[in-house]
């Protein structure tokens, strides 16, 4: 099968279960962006060395920059989130199922975003995914647990290294411009800033934007019948729609989230605000190299966490960190669910 535009083009319009999750899966692409892509550019707006639509712009480019360069250099990430789950031979329910799966990811966003806790879009895409897998297999089955321990150490690398990163990059900072006069550091650390957070959304595309692309090829596969594509070949088209959206999805519900993250959780100066997208996109280029789905949510705030405490512990408000933690911890069994039970409703439903 040719994944040409023109081909899905006339392939959505005569397959309308094929119309039905691209709509689905590009909702909760717009989702991504309306929650996720903000933390790339949050402490370039909160310190105020960018304003808030020059910082979209900018994470417009880098998020449709970062999906081409590094799917091409890399498509790891796409492969793992394609293969994470089995939805089964049966291409018809399968399809059922990962519309119900979209779902419950859209409504579980949506509630966060309400309150304006930055959780990670990528722990309820996969939560949501595997809940419906295992819904419609009846059982463990339906997740694939070799792609599951990349997710596991993804959990882990992403809330230490992004800690460790954070602090040391900082520290290592202030240690080579003790000497100097802060007001003078100032223009540096502002281009600085604007060049790592422009590094951040690239990374930000990098890692989500392969994962939605790696999903979206399953969708197209299953609406064609096909349940046991083992390679994957990623059209470009693919990698336009899928920033296009993202970052439509940053343009109108961006800003709850920079405030949350780059303003609520610790007071940023300049060089700390680059210090810690430094670190961010350190941690998120190297997982992506190696095919770890990771949370830019989690590293970008993990990052931020440990800028804060390089000068004190008190500097962070713990407060904020709790609520995200939590946030984190109950996406996975909560979205999990929650794609289990719509899945379970679909098929009595639609089967």
């Amino acid at each position: 099968m040719e994944l040409t535009f023109q081909n899905y083009i006339i392939n959505i319009s005569q397959n309308f279960p094929l119309a039905i999750i691209s709509l689905l899966i590009l909702g909760v692409v717009l989702v991504n962006g309306w929650t996720d892509a903000p933390n790339a550019i949050a402490t370039c707006v909160s310190t105020r060395t960018i304003r808030p639509k020059n910082a979209i712009i900018m994470a417009a480019i880098f998020n449709f920059l970062g999906v081409l360069v590094m799917t091409i250099i890399s498509s790891t990430v796409a492969e793992t989130l394609h293969s994470i789950a089995d939805f089964g031979d049966n291409a018809s329910n399968a399809l059922i199922a990962l519309c119900a799966g979209m779902i419950s990811i859209v409504l579980w966003a949506i509630m966060a975003w309400l309150f304006g806790i930055p959780t990670s879009e990528s722990h309820a895409l996969i939560a949501g995914v595997s809940g419906a897998a295992i819904a419609i297999q009846k059982g463990i089955s339906g997740i694939n647990i070799e792609e599951w321990k990349k997710v596991i150490v993804g959990l882990v690398l992403s809330a230490i290294l992004g800690f460790i990163l954070g602090y040391i990059v900082t520290k290592a900072i202030e240690k080579i411009c003790c000497n100097l006069d802060r007001r003078k550091t100032i223009p540096f650390f502002k281009k600085m800033q604007i060049f790592s957070g422009g590094a951040m959304a690239f990374m930000h595309g990098a890692q989500d934007g392969q994962k939605f692309i790696g999903i979206f090829l399953l969708a197209i596969e299953l609406s064609n019948g096909i349940t046991n594509s083992q390679a994957i070949s990623i059209p470009f088209w693919l990698m336009i729609l899928c920033s296009l959206t993202m970052t439509l999805g940053t343009s109108i519900g961006g800003y709850k989230i920079i405030k949350t993250v780059g303003m609520k959780m610790v007071k940023l100066e300049t060089y700390q605000g680059a210090s810690a997208d430094l670190a961010s996109s350190i941690c998120l280029f190297v997982s992506t190299l190696f095919g770890i789905p990771v949370s830019t949510t989690q590293v970008k705030t993990t990052a931020i966490m440990g800028v804060g405490a390089s000068k004190r512990i008190s500097n962070v408000n713990w407060k904020v960190v709790k609520n995200m933690f939590l946030a984190w911890i109950i996406t996975f069994p909560a979205c999990g669910l929650l794609g289990y039970v719509t899945t379970f409703i679909f098929m009595k439903i639609f089967v």
